[in-house]
């Protein structure tokens, strides 16, 4: 799945694509300073269904703090949380 990093403001930080294991390796700057991100998960090209794109906004509050934002996708719904 294609995905896009950007700030709230919509500034561009980087893109991936996930790998088998469903994972991006990297994405974006090494760090990420305090505020609002926006993850864009390109979901159509892997299932198809209700949800062709999935946004997942968060927040940054502790920057060297590592950040990992799974998603959980079927057909017709999706689940994200802040992984460990």
């Amino acid at each position: 799945i294609p995905v896009h990093l950007e700030t709230r403001e919509g500034q561009s930080l980087g893109d991936g694509v996930t790998d088998d294991d469903g994972r991006v390796g990297r994405l974006g700057p090494e760090r990420l300073e305090p505020g609002d991100y926006v993850l864009r998960f390109a979901t159509a090209v892997y299932v198809e269904g209700f949800y062709p794109e999935v946004v997942v906004v968060f927040t940054v509050a502790e920057p060297d703090q590592h950040h990992h934002v799974p998603l959980l996708l079927s057909p017709y719904g999706y689940s994200t949380y802040r992984g460990s």
